[in-house]
């Protein structure tokens, strides 16, 4: 039986099996507030890996940054329909903001600048906190898992990912600061589950930018104490090669299938699976 850096044994985690149909999707937010930690990097590189799979995902930008929708080569400046559309504009069929990106079964709601103003008009809308639920919800059905890439704040915007989605994924680097602001993002978590969504569930800690040092495996080791069994099996390492495939605009599971760091967020999906996140 295999054992992870923190020690735990743990059954290989299976290839999932085939589906004989898509839908309907599992929510999450890929959520911290700190910037810098792989959200973005995670959020396309586990839908790619998923579609490896046979799987069939949706990736909702949800940065005014634009960094998914960048990262799989949509220039969100030069397309009429994003996410700020979409919820302010509740006569819009979410489908007309869909983009299919280049690779099978791996769509997108882009986001561009236009989308910081979204945290202002956001406060004096009815029901604030449901807008970006109301545009997903006609989306479920034709999927197996909607990503939220959050922003890096916890601003109203991620209040409505974190209330639009049935779990939390937090990304949380292997250095110093990890920990940093991470209470602050569990008191959000159970704000809006214990008003707003009963469901929400933290779904994993996905730890990101791991290296072979003391300091790497002492940070694991607190981040382990903070969060126990939620913390995934796999970690992402440390890899030159994520940077290559951002400026490729694909994810590293098609860019450089071969990579370690292509492996180990296959081996992410593959836990996901098995942990009961996506079918």
């Amino acid at each position: 039986m295999p054992t992870d850096l923190l020690g735990r044994e743990y059954e290989t985690f299976p290839a999932p099996q085939a589906l004989d149909h898509h839908g309907p999707a599992r929510i999450i937010a890929m959520c911290n507030q700190k910037g810098g930690v792989g959200k973005t990097t995670s959020s396309i590189n586990i839908a790619g890996a998923l579609t490896n799979f046979g799987r069939k995902v949706l990736i909702v930008d949800s940065d005014p940054q634009g960094a998914s929708s960048v990262g799989l080569g949509i220039n969100a400046n030069s397309v009429d329909n994003t996410i700020y559309t979409a919820m302010f504009n509740p006569s819009l069929d979410p489908h007309e903001v869909v983009h299919h990106t280049r690779f099978e079964g791996l769509d997108i709601i882009p986001a561009n600048i236009d989308l910081s103003a979204a945290e202002v008009q956001l406060v004096t809308e009815v029901g604030r906190e449901q807008v970006l639920a109301s545009v997903l919800r006609p989306l479920r059905d034709e999927y197996d898992l909607i990503i939220i890439d959050c922003q890096p704040s916890l601003g109203l915007l991620t209040v409505n990912a974190l209330t639009a989605a049935d779990g939390v994924i937090i990304p949380v680097a292997a250095e110093f600061f990890a920990l940093r602001g991470v209470a602050l993002l569990m008191q959000s978590i159970e704000k809006v589950k214990s008003r707003i969504n009963r469901g929400l569930e933290i779904d994993g800690v996905l730890v990101t930018m791991y290296t072979r040092t003391l300091h790497s495996e002492e940070v694991l080791d607190r981040i382990y104490e903070a969060f126990q069994e939620k913390v995934f099996h796999t970690v992402i390492t440390r890899s030159i090669k994520l940077p290559d495939a951002t400026i490729a605009a694909a994810p590293i599971t098609m860019y450089a299938p071969d990579h370690k760091t292509a492996k180990e967020y296959r081996e992410v999906a593959r836990e996901m699976v098995a942990r009961g996140v996506v079918a």
